[in-house]
């Protein structure tokens, strides 16, 4: 693994190209505080116009030979229309003074959403929670599946490819250089689990009864949570794949817990209340494929952060543990 460059001045980096992006927006006497360097690296922004979330895109996020600036108008596109047509609390996209959604600089590309505030209940989650998000995920789906995107609309395929080939790079690395990077154990029980969904997903097919438009992150720390009110955070990971798959991410880190067959349970009642539910006979198997792709993100990310690197040994082994529950 190549050296670490440290989270301290890889922060600093791109704080200054915040800066330097955020001179793009008409954004009166910006205060920049850090958020979080992950996939991107985030920043609030406090200023005389009101409160932002300032995105620093990592480069080639969006799979090969996606223009990343195309891929995240796209993802903005999305929020207008769902701000536009939909009552759910999603992200307020701010246009840069062009009348792009984005802007480059230094080289990234960098992108301004109004803030969205309530309270993350990851650490102490309750069967409401999942309710509400259930609830959440089904008009989501709903619009989806009613709405046409702009010509010219770009965004991740959450197919076969995606999550078990080498269509994706992970802090830069490609997604064949990832599997590598996996412990033995581990990569076997990938193998077992893209075997498995190979025949899930071709069986499932593509048709809309079964795939759309999706978030392909909304966890409970992609959840704000403000009295009955649920704001709803992230759509970097959104683009097209199994409505599945969008059950399946806010299970799978509380697959362990004592409480996930009422969380389950949960989750499943509140998107019935408005949509149909898919077939969940393989609802499972999308939570296993959920832990290979977060799997293969963190071997890769591991790479290029130190936080991550840190805790990488850790984080397979919870992997491999949750896995052989699973399998």
């Amino acid at each position: 693994m190549a050296e670490l460059v440290s989270k301290r001045a890889q922060v600093a980096r791109n704080r200054r190209t915040a800066v330097q992006a955020l001179a793009d927006y008409a954004v009166d006497e910006p205060r920049l505080s850090f958020v979080a360097h992950g996939e991107n690296t985030t920043f609030r922004v406090d200023s005389r116009d009101g409160r932002f979330l300032m995105r620093v895109h990592r480069p080639n996020r969006h799979g090969p030979g996606v223009d990343s600036r195309v891929a995240v108008g796209a993802e903005l596109d999305w929020l207008a229309a769902l701000r536009a047509e939909t009552e759910l609390s999603v992200p307020s996209p701010v246009r840069a003074r062009s009348g792009e959604w984005t802007t480059v600089a230094d080289g990234r590309v960098c992108s301004v959403l109004g803030w969205q505030g309530g309270r993350m209940q990851a650490a102490h989650p309750k069967a409401v929670h999942f309710r509400r998000l259930g609830g959440v995920l089904a008009r989501l789906h709903e619009h989806a599946s009613g709405w046409t995107p702009p010509a010219g609309f770009v965004r991740m395929r959450w197919d076969w490819e995606t999550f078990f080939g080498n269509t994706m790079e992970y802090g830069g690395v490609s997604a064949a250089d990832c599997w590598d990077l996996l412990p033995a154990p581990v990569r076997v029980q990938f193998d077992e689990v893209a075997r498995r969904m190979r025949i899930v997903m071709a069986d499932l097919g593509t048709q809309s009864d079964a795939f759309g438009l999706i978030h392909a992150d909304l966890h409970l720390e992609n959840a704000l949570f403000d009295g009955d009110a649920v704001r709803i955070i992230d759509f970097d990971d959104c683009g097209f794949g199994y409505w599945l798959y969008d059950l399946a991410v806010p299970l799978w880190d509380s697959h362990h817990r004592d409480d996930y067959p009422a969380y389950r349970a949960a989750l499943l009642e509140g998107y019935a209340q408005h949509r149909d539910l898919p077939g969940l006979i393989h609802l499972d198997d999308f939570i296993a494929t959920r832990y290979v792709a977060v799997g293969l993100w963190f071997a890769g990310m591991a790479q290029v952060n130190p936080a991550f690197a840190a805790d990488l040994d850790k984080t397979m082994d919870y992997v491999r543990r949750s896995l052989d529950q699973m399998l």
